[in-house]
């Protein structure tokens, strides 16, 4: 299963794969998501459709809610260690909001074997606490991560 981080989504609307101009791409996510092959764990799903662009709209719709949200909950003690171990363990206001909801996705990834994170984050080894970046972390936890071009390969999409 591959779960993907709201930046995949909003990067593939804003430059290659617009909603309004292939909505294609959009349908095959959500034929993707009702296969169990592609989702979006609720906390990440929840930054995208807080905000007020397509891919919020697209996301809110029936259809996309219901084969790409991840139903489950997280696990507490995972998202605390993955907190505490990937970022820092004693994160001021500040920071936590800064690595948002990120944890989130790598305790998912995590949680099961077999599941592998989407993001358009780039590794960055120097980076500490709220600075680092998801593939780094998730690195830290044996976690599999791609970039969403590494997953449109795997998952073998095509128009």
């Amino acid at each position: 299963m591959y779960l993907l981080d709201a930046n995949s989504l909003i990067t593939a609307n804003a430059t290659y794969y617009p909603i309004r101009r292939l909505p294609q791409f959009w349908d095959w996510l959500i034929v993707q998501g009702n296969a169990g092959v592609v989702k979006i764990p609720n906390e990440i799903a929840d930054e995208i459709t807080a905000g007020s662009d397509g891919v919020s709209d697209w996301l809110k719709g029936a259809d996309a809610k219901a084969a790409l949200r991840l139903n489950e909950a997280v696990d507490i003690g995972l998202l605390r260690r993955v907190v505490n171990e990937g970022y820092g363990p004693d994160l001021n206001d500040a920071e936590m909001a800064k690595i948002g909801k990120d944890p989130f996705l790598v305790a998912y990834g995590w949680a099961k074997l077999g599941r592998t994170v989407v993001t358009k984050e780039t590794h960055a080894a120097s980076k500490i606490r709220a600075n680092r970046k998801v593939p780094n972390v998730c690195e830290d936890f044996g976690v599999r991560w791609i970039t969403p071009f590494a997953f449109y390969e795997e998952a073998d999409f095509r128009l």
